[in-house]
């Protein structure tokens, strides 16, 4: 599941998950021998390929609380050495917005840039914008 270590002990604590005591948990965290770049990395990966998010967004979402809960140092190596084209991420995440809800040009480029949106660069925005049909 390529998961934080973060990620894994709050699975094996959950009511919802694996229920096991605190302890238990932390007796495995601290027993597991794993590479959890490699995991953020193909995180990263996925994220880029399935969903064409932008490096900011998938940055964001390795280390957020609420998303996959990497180390800082972890998402940077991801996004460090994710093979992504962070242009045609753009351009896809622009073709949506505009056959899915119509957006004009204007309204897509504000929202790949938005920091509360696609958070792509204004230049991946601008090349996303002038290669729509």
């Amino acid at each position: 599941m390529k998961m934080s270590k973060k990620g894994i002990y709050d699975q094996l604590t959950s009511e919802y998950g694996e229920k096991f005591p605190a302890e238990a948990a932390q007796y495995a965290i601290d027993h597991l021998e794993w590479d959890y770049s490699a995991n953020a990395l193909a995180k990263a990966k996925d994220y880029s390929d399935k969903m064409h998010m932008s490096k900011k967004g998938i940055y964001d979402q390795l280390i957020s609380e609420y998303g996959e809960q990497f180390t800082e140092e972890e998402a940077q190596y991801a996004i460090d050495h994710v093979e992504a084209d962070w242009k045609a991420n753009a351009l896809a995440k622009a073709k949506t917005y505009q056959e899915d809800l119509g957006m004009s040009l204007s309204a897509i480029y504000d929202q790949l840039i938005s920091e509360y949106g696609e958070q792509f660069t204004e230049e991946e925005a601008q090349y996303a914008v002038d290669h729509l049909k």
